[in-house]
C-alpha cells in the first residue's frame, strides 16, 4: 500500500506544499516521519490534491467543501478582528500578512493570512490563508483573536450541493482541524470553473 500526504500544503514538515514533500522523501532529503499526518512506512506518493472523505474528525458529514478560486491559494476568508478599529489605526492593506486566531467560531489553530482587501470603515479583512511558513519569512500584523465573517470560493459537493438560504455543514478546502463548520449559504452561481459559493455567520459545531 503506497501512503499519500493528505494535499493540505500544511508547511509542518518545512515545505511549502506535499508535492514538494514527496519529492523531497523520494529524494532522501526528508523521512516520511516528518509529516505529522504520516501513517507508517508506506513509500509516499502525492495525488497533488486533498482527499475529502464527507465525514469530519467528529464523525459528522458534511454537505460540500469550499476549495480556492482558479490560480489562488486557498479559498477567500473574510475576518474582522476582535478590535475592528485596528485595521485603519495599524493600516492594514493589500498585501499585508496577518496573524491570529479564529476565536469567534472558537478554532484553537493560529492563521497565517494574505490580505486581499481592508475595509476601514468595518474591518472586514478578505484573506488568502497561505500557511506558517510565510510568517517564519515576513514580518507580520498579529491581531491575535479574530472573528470569520464569510468564505468564498469554488464548491465541491460531498453529500448535498450548496442551497442559496439554507444553514449547511460544510468543509473549507486544506482545514487542518478536518472539522466541519456550519454556515448560511448566501450566494450559488453555476460558472464555467464550477459553483461559484460564499457563506456567512460561520460556526463550528
Amino acid at each position: 500500500m503506497v501512503w499519500t500526504p493528505p494535499g493540505k500544503n500544511c508547511g509542518s514538515c518545512g515545505l511549502p506544499s506535499c508535492d514538494e514533500f514527496t519529492h523531497a522523501v523520494s529524494t532522501g532529503t526528508k523521512n516520511q516521519a516528518d509529516c505529522p499526518f504520516s501513517t507508517g512506512d508506506q513509500p509516499a506518493q502525492s495525488t497533488g490534491r486533498a482527499r475529502y472523505s464527507g465525514t469530519d474528525v467528529t464523525g459528522a458529514q458534511y454537505d460540500f467543501v469550499i476549495h480556492a478560486f482558479p490560480g489562488e491559494p486557498s479559498a477567500r476568508k473574510f475576518i474582522v478582528p476582535f478590535r475592528a478599529d485596528l485595521v485603519e489605526k495599524w493600516d492594514i492593506r493589500p498585501g499585508a500578512l496577518v496573524t491570529g486566531r479564529p476565536a469567534g467560531p472558537g478554532c484553537p489553530v493560529y492563521h497565517v493570512l494574505r490580505v486581499l482587501s481592508a475595509n476601514p470603515v468595518t474591518g472586514v479583512l478578505e484573506c488568502h490563508t497561505v500557511g506558517p511558513l510565510a510568517a517564519r519569512r515576513e514580518k507580520t500584523v498579529d491581531v491575535q483573536a479574530y472573528h470569520v465573517h464569510a468564505f468564498e470560493g469554488i464548491a465541491e459537493t460531498i453529500h448535498r450541493p450548496p442551497t442559496l438560504g439554507l444553514r449547511q455543514r460544510f468543509l473549507p478546502g486544506y482545514c487542518m482541524m478536518d472539522l466541519s463548520h456550519t454556515a448560511v449559504v448566501n450566494m450559488v452561481l453555476k460558472k464555467t470553473d464550477g459553483i461559484h459559493v460564499r457563506v456567512e455567520d460561520i460556526r463550528i459545531q
